[in-house]
Parts: C-alpha cells; sequence; structure tokens
C-alpha cells in the first residue's frame, strides 16, 4: 500500500504477501515523506517547497498505477491540488480514500457492499449518531468529499443543505441547523452567535489527515480532534480492505470453463496412431480431458511443442490422437509461434561467433583485435557491460580502455580457443543424415581456417533445454551465459558469456519464454512449451509451464506434464534433473502401456512404420502379452525406485481383446501398480478415460515418499552408474578412453557436481534397440561424455547414439498437402 503526501507526519506501509498482510506506523524526518512499498523506498519532497508540478503528480500516480508492487494508493495533498483529473488517474481498485468517480458511483447507487467510503466521510459519520429528521449543514465543503457526506448522511435520515461561508442567508442556515460540518475555517467576519446553542459542529477539512488544518474558533466545543484519530483510523482500515480485496484476488478462484461438447464418429476420421507411438500424448490429453470436462475439476496438460523433423519423418505430429487432441492441430505441428526457430536462431548464432573469433584471433595482432573489439566511437573509447564483466572476470578491474596493460589487453582479446575441443554444433529442425559430418570453412575468404563440424537437430540444443529448465528472464540469461562451448589452450571452458553473446541470446529468446497457452477437442486449457527430445536431451515440458499451470489450477487441482518415452528415459530425467531445478514434487505418475507394444517386448515380429502389422498384433495371443508384462513390470520397479504411486493407463486399440487388457490390467496391480485402467479416449475422448482419472486422483491422495536416485556429491561416473544398474538393469558400465579424458576435464573444471542426462536409444533398456524384454548382464558402453553447463547437466552418449535422425525410406511428407483453395492442411497427424 501507497501514502502519497506532500508534508510528511505519518506514512501507513501495507506489505501484502499471498496470505498476510502487515500494516504498520512509520515516522520519519519533518520535510521528508517516505513512501514505502514492501521492499523499495520513494521519497517526495514537500510539493510546495519545490514547486512540483500538478502534471507530476499525474504521471506518478499513472506509474504506481502500473506497479504490481503497489495494491493501494492514498493522497495527502494541499487542497488546491484535489482536482477530479488527479481522484480519476488513481485506478479505481487502488483508490484507498474512495473519491474517484467510480468509488462515488458505487457509494451513490449503493450497487454493492464492497465500495470504500473516503476516510474523512465515514469518521464523522462514525461520530454522528441519531440523525433522523435532523437538518444537516454542509459549510465549506464541495467535491467528491460533499457528495459522499450528502450520501452517507441523507441514507440515515438526515435533511442536507449545503453552502459557503460567503453564501447569502447564512445566519438563518445556521440558526436552523442541528449539526454543522465544516470544511473550511469559519471567517472571522462570521460569528459563533449565529449557530444556535447545542449545535454539533464538525470539522472536516482535507487537510486532516496531513495535520496542516487551522484551528477552528467556534465558541462552541468541536470535534476536529476526533474527526483527525478516526479518519487515521478509517484510512487504515481501508487499507486493510484494498489489501484483502488484492489477497481475494490472488486466490484460486472457481473457472467460469464452458467445455466443448464431443460427439464421436464411429468409426473415428483419423488415422490410427503409428507403429512408433503408443498414445503418451493422447493419454495425457484424455485424462485432463476427463479431470475438467466430466469430473469437473481443474486440469492443464503441460505438452512440449513437437519438432518438425518427426513431424516430417517417421513418426508425425503429437496433438495427440483421435477424440483427444490439441487444437489447433496444424499450428501445434508446425511453427506454433516460432520457439524452435528462436532458438535454432540463438544457437547457430554461437556458433558463427565462435568460428569468427577464432578467425579473426588468428589472423590479427593483439592491438588490433583491441582497436576493433573495443572501438573509438565519437572519439571516445569505452567497453560494453559484457566486455567489463569479462575484464572482472580475468581479475582487471579497470573501466577506462586506456589504461590497460600491454599483457592486459592481451589476455582480454585472446580467447585462445582449442578448435578441436568445439562441443557447440549448428543446428536445424529437420531430419538430415548428411548433416551428420561436415567440413566447414572451405571458402577462400575465410583464409585455410577448415575444421569437421556436425548439424543436431535443433531441439537437441542446449538452448532448447534451457528454456525447458529456465525459471525467469533473469536465470535464462545466466544460464545462457554459462554455456561452455570449447575449451582454450590451456584446457580452461569457453562460454558464451566469454564471446560477448549472451546479451544477444537473451534477446533472441525473450518471447519464446513465455508458453503458448492452447486448447484440447473439448475446451479443456494446454500449456506447450519447449520441445527437448527425451533420448538425446531431458525429454521434458518446461518448468515455467508447470509452475503457472499449478498456480492456475488452485490447490486441488491437477497439472499433468508430459515426459518423452519411457519411465527408463523421459520419467527418470524428469525426476532427476527437472525436479531438482523446479524444487517441485510429483504426486502419481501415469505409465502408458499398449497391449502391442507388449507382444513386441515378449517376442513379437519387429514393426515398421508405414507396414502393417503382422497378424500377432492384430489377433489374441495372450502368451505373448504375457511374455512381454516382464517390460512394463520392469518400468513399474524404476517408478518405484522414485517413492511416487503409479497408475498404469492401458491405451487400447481396436484390435485389443477384452482378455488381453484384462491380463494386462491384472500382471501390472500383481507388480505394484496402485491401479491399472484401461482407456478409450481416443475413441470416445474424455469420457474414455475417467476412470482413469479417478484412479489418479485417488492415488494422488497416496502418501509419497519421493527420493532422488543419486546425490549430485557422488563421483560423474558413479551417477552413470547408477542409472545404469538400477534403472536399465545393465552389469557395469565401459567408459571409452575419450568419455573418462572428458569425466575427467569436466570434474576438474567443477561440473562434476552436475546430474546426468543419458543419451541413449528408447527401443530398448538396453544399449541396443533390438533387444527387447528386460536385458540383463550386459555392460552399457559410454563411447563419449559431453556438458550442458547453462542447463546443468552432464550427458553422456550411449553407444552409438545420433544426435540428428535421418529420414526414412517413405516419410510422412509424403502423405501432407495443402488445399489451395481452402488452405486445409491434409495428411498432418
Amino acid at each position: 500500500m501507497l501514502l502519497l503526501c506532500d508534508h510528511y507526519r505519518t506514512t501507513y506501509i501495507a506489505r501484502n504477501q499471498y496470505c498476510t498482510s502487515d500494516i504498520t506506523e512509520s515516522k520519519g524526518l519533518e520535510g521528508t515523506p517516505k513512501i514505502l512499498m514492501q521492499s523499495q523506498m520513494l521519497n517526495l519532497t514537500n510539493y510546495e517547497r519545490f514547486e512540483l508540478a500538478y502534471g507530476s503528480i499525474v504521471s506518478e500516480i499513472l506509474r504506481l498505477n502500473e506497479d504490481p508492487n503497489v495494491q493501494g494508493l492514498a493522497l495527502d495533498l494541499p487542497e488546491s491540488l484535489y482536482s477530479s483529473k488527479i481522484l480519476n488517474a488513481v485506478k479505481p481498485e487502488k483508490d484507498v480514500d474512495g473519491l474517484s468517480d467510480v468509488s462515488l458511483g458505487r457509494l451513490v447507487r449503493g450497487e454493492d457492499s464492497d465500495y470504500l467510503v473516503s476516510p474523512i466521510a465515514g469518521a464523522v459519520m462514525e461520530l454522528l449518531e441519531d440523525l433522523d429528521g435532523k437538518t444537516v449543514l454542509l459549510v465549506g465543503i464541495n467535491g467528491p468529499l460533499g457528495s459522499s457526506l450528502q450520501c452517507l448522511l441523507q441514507r440515515r435520515g438526515a435533511i442536507t443543505a449545503s453552502c459557503h461561508w460567503k453564501s447569502s442567508g447564512l445566519q438563518s442556515k445556521l440558526h436552523h441547523a442541528d449539526v454543522v460540518v465544516a470544511g473550511s475555517p469559519k471567517p472571522e467576519s462570521v460569528p459563533a452567535s449565529w449557530l444556535k446553542p447545542g449545535t454539533t459542529i464538525i470539522n472536516c477539512s482535507p487537510d486532516l489527515l496531513s495535520g496542516r488544518q487551522k484551528k477552528h474558533n467556534y465558541g462552541q466545543n468541536t470535534t476536529e480532534n476526533a474527526v483527525c484519530s478516526l479518519a487515521v483510523a478509517m484510512r487504515m482500515q481501508n487499507m486493510v480492505k484494498n489489501t484483502e480485496r488484492w489477497i481475494h484476488s490472488q486466490q484460486l478462484r472457481k473457472w467460469d470453463l464452458h467445455c466443448l461438447k464431443l460427439q464421436p464418429l464411429s468409426p473415428v476420421p483419423r488415422i490410427t496412431p503409428t507403429p512408433l507411438g503408443e498414445g503418451k500424448s493422447t493419454v495425457t490429453i484424455g485424462l485432463v480431458q476427463a479431470l475438467t470436462a466430466h469430473l469437473k475439476i481443474n486440469s492443464f496438460a503441460c505438452l512440449r511443442q513437437p519438432s518438425q523433423g518427426p513431424t516430417f519423418g517417421v513418426k508425425g505430429g503429437a496433438a495427440g490422437g483421435g477424440y483427444a487432441q490439441v487444437i489447433p492441430m496444424e499450428e501445434f505441428n508446425l511453427h506454433l509461434t516460432g520457439d524452435i526457430h528462436a532458438i535454432t536462431a540463438a544457437n547457430n548464432l554461437l556458433a558463427a561467433a565462435i568460428d569468427a573469433r577464432i578467425l579473426h584471433e588468428s589472423t590479427q595482432s593483439d592491438k588490433a583485435l583491441y582497436n576493433r573489439l573495443v572501438p573509438v566511437v565519437k572519439g571516445v573509447r569505452g567497453f560494453s557491460s559484457i566486455q567489463l564483466a569479462r575484464l572482472r572476470r580475468l581479475g582487471i578491474n579497470k573501466t577506462d580502455p586506456e589504461t590497460l596493460t600491454e599483457e592486459e589487453i592481451s589476455r582480454f582479446v585472446r580467447l585462445d580457443i582449442d578448435p578441436s575441443t568445439i562441443t557447440w554444433q549448428r543446428v536445424v529442425d529437420t531430419n538430415d543424415r548428411f548433416l551428420r559430418k561436415i567440413t566447414i570453412g572451405q571458402a577462400n575468404t575465410e583464409k585455410g581456417f577448415v575444421r569437421q563440424a556436425q548439424f543436431d537437430i535443433a531441439v537437441a540444443s542446449e538452448i532448447m533445454a534451457i528454456l525447458a529448465l529456465t525459471t525467469s528472464l533473469e536465470d535464462m540469461k545466466e544460464r545462457l551465459g554459462k554455456i561452455v562451448v570449447a575449451n582454450d589452450k590451456k584446457g580452461e571452458p569457453v562460454t558464451a558469456e566469454d564471446l560477448g553473446v549472451t546479451g544477444a541470446l537473451a534477446v533472441l529468446m525473450k518471447d519464446a519464454i513465455k508458453p503458448t497457452l492452447m486448447q484440447t477437442l473439448e475446451g479443456t486449457p494446454v500449456f506447450v512449451h519447449a520441445g527437448p527430445f527425451a533420448n538425446i536431451a531431458h525429454g521434458n515440458s518446461s518448468i515455467l509451464a508447470d509452475k503457472i499451470a499449478l498456480k492456475l489450477v488452485g490447490e486441488k487441482g491437477f497439472v499433468v506434464t508430459e515426459a518423452g518415452f519411457g519411465a527408463d528415459i523421459g520419467m527418470e530425467k524428469f525426476f532427476n534433473i527437472k525436479c531438482r531445478a523446479s524444487g517441485l514434487v510429483p504426486s502419481v505418475v501415469v505409465l502408458v502401456a499398449t497391449v502391442r507394444a507388449l507382444k513386441m517386448h515378449g517376442g513379437g515380429p519387429s514393426v515398421s512404420a508405414g507396414a502393417p502389422l503382422k497378424k500377432e498384433y492384430t489377433e489374441e495371443n495372450l502368451q505373448l502379452v504375457a511374455d512381454g508384462c516382464c517390460n512394463l513390470q520392469k518400468q513399474i520397479q524404476i517408478t518405484q525406485l522414485f517413492g511416487v504411486p503409479v497408475v498404469v493407463a492401458l491405451n487400447v486399440f481396436k484390435t485389443d481383446s477384452p482378455a488381453e487388457v484384462d491380463l494386462v490390467c491384472k500382471i501390472a496391480k500383481q507388480s505394484g501398480a496402485f491401479d491399472a485402467v484401461p482407456c478409450n479416449h481416443w475413441s470416445d475422448g474424455g469420457r474414455g478415460a475417467v476412470k482413469l482419472a479417478q484412479a489418479v486422483e485417488k492415488a494422488a491422495n497416496q502418501k509419497s515418499s519421493f527420493k532422488y536416485l543419486y546425490g549430485l556429491e557422488l563421483p560423474i561416473a558413479e551417477k552413470i552408474k547408477t542409472i545404469a544398474q538400477k534403472v536399465y538393469g545393465a552389469k557395469d558400465i565401459e567408459l571409452s578412453p575419450a568419455a573418462q579424458s572428458q569425466i575427467d576435464r569436466y570434474t576438474r573444471q567443477g561440473f562434476g557436481k552436475l546430474p546426468i542426462c543419458m543419451a541413449k536409444t528408447h527401443l530398448s533398456l538396453s544399449h541396443q534397440p533390438e533387444r527387447k524384454g528386460v536385458p540383463t548382464g550386459f555392460i552399457l558402453p559410454i563411447s563419449d561424455v559431453r556438458a550442458s553447463i547453462g542447463a546443468g547437466f552432464i550427458y553422456p552418449l550411449v553407444g552409438t547414439m545420433s544426435t540428428m535422425p535421418g529420414l526414412p525410406t517413405r516419410p510422412c511428407f509424403y502423405d501432407i498437402d495443402l488445399d489451395p483453395v481452402t488452405e486445409e492442411v491434409k495428411g498432418l497427424f
């Protein structure tokens, strides 16, 4: 709460948090008003003494209107400044004095009981008792205060009249008045004898609250001291009421959400899910549709933005399917709001900066580099803020470019990047296998600086991981600056901050940090934000989306956030990386399974995208299902390592027999799942996932004993080994010489206490995609180890894991088309 005053006597401070308010009184030096809002202090000197312009007062009020830290505004100004323009400049919801036109209108109409009454008017009414039939004369009171008093007095049955001290007939009016309320001092020319004996006299000058009022001489007892004390108390009361309003506005209110009604058709006018997708996104959407549209429980889905690589490659889109989809599906699967394009631009700007810096350092002297890095502009040479930060990191505490020594200039201008240690690659959001290894710098203009490099898929960029794990713009900027792109020739890390590109990266990412709000087919809300792959990154939607959604759903609501692939990949990284970064504790794990996937793990024939399914997958085969349930049991066991209850959602296909469905649910529950529920949301929308939603609600009420899999204090190799043995079921790990060298380097550089993000195939618990079921006794090979310092994790590469997918023989783009007349997108699923 803020008190804006022109002459300091008493300042009231209200510091507001979500559930508490604290009102105190503070005193300060005469003539120096202190205006405190939470931890900030604003000093305004006496307006009369310093002649603060009228327009400046309005400008200051407008500024404070938009300050989220100020929940109320009280004005203490000279009477001459109480103009309509100033009073109405205060936002109605911040008007503590109740003098704006909006506040007066509410008072006059009596439309609700939540309006604030002027503290002075309220004090006057508090002092006056039985007014019915009595005559009250308001003298020298006009404007909002006069209107407030007349309204309040008439409601109490008083007969009101108003005039000025110089009005004709004043003597008669004073003589007939039972109560006189004066807003300005009585002139000496008006004798006290004009007042009849026993008249109640109240002084309510606007200067009461500031202490500037002059002594009134009426020859009778007046109540000005009582009015002053009461007015101060009532202003405090208004502050409390305004604070309570603000607190209430921050609390969850019942959603006024009108869900959309589905009219499912049979058969569903959509293709069946692809053989390489088991319906995780579809279950996520079906679950929130069931929670909100059918059980009337507030819920939000938080999904990743799909990469265009899989969209046009093998997997297709990721908007869900059937009657459990995010809409508009075309925008979701394509450019959306351009977040991935922003990541691509930022990533490649950093890549260009690396090679350009190496080139310039190899072709210029220290002096020439310094003159270009710190140029003379209009006769003045100056460091940029990011260059000053680099100087401080180097231990050079100078701000004048002309004072650096030759040795300091050399240290400042030379990063001495070792090209063989560069780990930062260019990215593109397309599956292009021929960019897995390239040669750059072959043009003559690059003066022989040639090196081998590669492209990664855009969603594998560390900047994507940073976006998913950041908690604010400030945090994102700090993380971007920490990105390690290479080592120098002394073996020390070189960062984006060293290259001077942090600010530019933050500018490119400033809009991408905002989650995109979308909806399901049944009108329930969805946040789409970030899209790291789970096999080559940490595979989760953003922390920001989760936290905003949690605030919106309220204490009893649900946020269903997606983790890529199985419990061994996306879930393990969700717990060990994302939960550490966010501080959030999960309530329930929903593990998605399908009969056909279990048949594959039970020894069924291989499945290829686009090829018809073999009869083993379309006909009942209970033995194959039973054999494959070992993988489901292992996934449940992995979940139990973290102490979180698990509900198995069996995504039912039309080829699944009732006996197969019952068998899977039975085995899942016997294996420790809290519940196992068949789901038909693909064909029925949220109605087909109501039982799943009910099971999730019950599981969320169970006691959770969430814990991390490993401590960060463990050595890097031990953390890798813990994941390999406890999650994947490996016997041991095998570090290549390159991997061991990198581990030693990262440990020496101080990065040994970061969590681990395994880059591993999602098609098997092992490193070999063809090994289904639950492989055991294998040695997990670690071919290389890299670091995403900005994102905050170390990522080992398991086997021959590639960070750039390729296109299959028949990509999805064969089926994608655009109607040039209607502009309808076809074949995008």
